[in-house]
């Protein structure tokens, strides 16, 4: 087992330069970089855009000249104020050199600067990681401690009425989208029409410093319930069923029959020999579950709630063209995919023993 970690280990950096480099070239090739939006700007006399020039270049706006640029947004402006724009942002370099900068840089997790906020990439993200972490931890666990028991439940009971209203239930749930769901949760519980019970931003009060620990935490889950239920209503539904499905073919095979013929009771067929082979699948779909939920899954939840999250970071840092921000966070959630799923493959190890990675090549 050590030996296959150790190949995986190995195999997560050629993915990560796989990854990276496509998505880099691709995003350079992309019209409208940070250049381009800065000199579009310009051209309006942007007070704010002209500020993150600097105000020795400011007067260079007004002298307007004929010079060739590669730019669509350049003609007419001075050439030395679009080239002092492209040092700004690094583009004064060719396209193989700021490549291979960047990949220097991200050896040691040295992500640069965001373009707008004048942050470092990793300060953005350390203060936007709570929120994402406190969405994800618990839908992930609140998802798998519904989906889980109540897949296996209605694998035992499959045809029965109980089956049957709760799959209408799970269909219902499923075909809701988790923003929709949110809204409908604002309108009722977060003072829209009906009731005021719950907050509408932020993942804590004003007033939290101020709080005793029990206050802290009553008021954490306060401010987390409304978005953590909407995420999980969008959730569970596919792991129910991918749960009830898995046990179902595992209820059918010999092997049950045969622990049956020998006398052993339902629970003891169930979570003693069905249980190990029907998690399989389930564990499986664990690294890209928690992937979708911490990170693409929580972008309008984090919108719709006022959750200044890593997915609300993400689609600003796109639609904004910054590219320090986008390629640090690509970095960053590649590196933890890629270790979730060698996590998952060493729980396949510790569910079913049987498996042997040692024997795999590769």
């Amino acid at each position: 087992m050590a030996a296959y970690i150790l190949r995986r280990l190995l195999l997560i950096i050629p993915t990560l330069l796989g990854i990276l480099t496509i998505n880099f070239f691709i995003i350079q090739a992309a019209p409208g970089g940070p250049v381009e939006q800065t000199l579009a700007q310009l051209e309006g006399l942007n007070v704010e855009a002209t500020g993150r020039i600097g105000s020795a270049v400011q007067s260079d706006i007004i002298q307007n000249s004929n010079g060739d640029s590669s730019y669509r947004g350049a003609q007419g402006m001075d050439p030395a104020l679009v080239a002092q724009i492209e040092k700004l942002y690094g583009f004064d370099k060719p396209v193989h050199e700021r490549f291979l900068q960047m990949l220097q840089n991200y050896l040691v997790f040295d992500f640069g600067r965001s373009f707008y906020s004048d942050k470092p990439v990793t300060t953005l993200i350390m203060e936007k990681m709570p929120v994402s972490i406190s969405l994800g931890l618990w839908t992930t666990l609140l998802t798998y401690l519904i989906s889980v028991p109540l897949g296996i439940k209605k694998a035992v009971r499959d045809g029965t009425p109980f089956d049957v209203w709760s799959s209408s239930a799970i269909i219902v749930g499923y075909a809701i989208p988790n923003f929709l769901f949110a809204i409908l949760l604002i309108v009722v519980f977060a003072g829209g029409t009906y009731f005021n019970w719950f907050p509408l931003r932020g993942l804590t009060s004003s007033n939290f410093e101020e709080l005793s620990l029990l206050g802290k935490i009553g008021d954490y889950f306060w401010h987390i319930a409304l978005p953590v239920l909407a995420s999980v209503i969008s959730s569970f539904a596919t792991l129910t069923m991918l749960t009830k499905n898995s046990f179902l073919d595992e209820i059918g095979k010999q092997y049950v029959l045969t622990a049956r013929a020998k006398g052993l009771n339902e629970n003891q067929v169930l979570y003693g020999h069905v249980f190990r082979n029907a998690m399989l699948l389930i564990i499986a779909g664990m690294p890209a579950a928690l992937i979708g939920i911490f990170f693409t899954g929580s972008m309008l939840i984090e919108v719709i709630f006022s959750l200044d999250g890593l997915g609300l970071l993400g689609y600003e840092a796109v639609i904004n063209r910054d590219y320090p921000v986008i390629f640090g966070t690509l970095y960053i959630f590649t590196l933890i995919g890629l270790v979730l799923k060698l996590i998952s493959d060493i729980t396949y190890v510790i569910v079913d023993p049987r498996i042997d990675f040692e024997s795999r090549e590769g």
